[in-house]
């Protein structure tokens, strides 16, 4: 997200304090728990807590496919509850960007991150790829992989995911269905960061003019939260057909340009992010950063669906991984 040099000083700030008192580093005690079950357990009660105020609202957890299964091996028995909860799940770099952006995912990595997605398939899930590349040959390639695995994938021309890909033109498989479900979608669109566009509008009518099935969008154009009417403009495609629009909620991280930062005890913050600046391990499986994310009218969730918004794209699911 794009922040304001003020808001930019200050996460410096932040980071230079946690540094000098150790709060970075991994020696912080936390408490001896199963991380992953309790990421499960935070994703089942998002999903829980959705449904019932919307029961079609679409629950998407990105990465961490390791805890579809109790041992987090392809062959391990599903965690049923878990599965249960979600509606698809999500992969980065499967194909590119693993080691490196428009590069090849190594064989070995990819074929272990599709044999857990491939979990998720098998029990009903859609597996949503975004591949990282720009090389044609390479978009090429990402798309027609992910179709033969029976995965809906997006082709992202940067990692910040700050723009529409200009190639391939038209986008894959483009059509002028209605999209009720994601079963029904044929492509999606990831842009997550606006920071290509002047204004709210212009970001707005960018989105409004493209054909995919699936647009997965921030709910905030800077500090600007969407409206209900400007969500609700986004769920039909250029060509008249209608269309999902997902929204992004990161739930293993706290994000220092978000709402609930200033208010947010410092207690439940682990480590910074070195690579994403503003982005701070939390932990998760504490009530206080449940509250923020769930189960009241205040929470980021009811927020998001109150925006009309038709489901969430929940990140840092593998946060289990630095815990343990």
């Amino acid at each position: 997200m794009i922040r304001s040099s003020k808001l930019i000083l200050e996460s410096l700030l932040i980071v230079v304090m946690l540094s000098c008192s150790g709060d970075d580093d991994d020696t912080q005690a936390v408490p001896d728990l199963d991380f992953r079950q309790e990421m499960r357990d935070f994703v089942v009660g998002i999903s829980v807590y959705a449904k019932t105020q919307k029961p079609a609202f679409l629950i998407i957890p990105q990465n961490g496919q390791e805890i579809l299964t109790d041992n987090g091996e392809p062959n391990g028995t599903p965690a049923t509850n878990y599965i249960n909860a979600i509606d698809a799940t999500g992969r980065e770099d499967l194909l590119y960007g693993y080691t490196a952006d428009d590069v090849a995912t190594p064989t070995a990595d990819r074929n272990a991150m599709k044999a857990l997605c491939d979990v998720a398939l098998a029990h009903g899930k859609t597996v949503m790829v975004t591949d990282y590349c720009v090389t044609k040959s390479h978009v090429d390639d990402s798309y027609a992989a992910n179709l033969a695995a029976g995965y809906l994938s997006f082709a992202a021309n940067t990692r910040e995911l700050t723009s529409i890909p200009v190639y391939p033109q038209p986008i894959p498989r483009v059509n002028d269905r209605p999209i009720t479900s994601l079963r029904d979608a044929s492509n999606f669109l990831y842009l997550l960061n606006p920071a290509n566009y002047s204004d709210k509008a212009a970001f707005l009518n960018a989105l409004r003019a493209t054909n995919y099935d699936v647009l997965l969008v921030d709910m905030y154009f800077q500090d600007e939260a969407l409206t209900a009417g400007d969500v609700a403009s986004l769920h039909t495609k250029a060509n008249g057909g209608s269309r999902i629009v997902l929204c992004y909620m990161s739930i293993g991280e706290a994000e220092d340009y978000r709402y609930y930062w200033p208010t947010l005890s410092q207690s439940l913050v682990y480590k910074v992010n070195p690579d994403w600046p503003g982005n701070y391990t939390v932990k998760y499986w504490e009530a206080d950063w449940k509250r923020v994310i769930y189960g009241n009218p205040e929470s980021y969730t009811s927020k998001i669906i109150n925006a009309g918004f038709d489901g969430v794209y929940l990140d840092i699911i593998e946060a289990y991984e630095i815990f343990e």
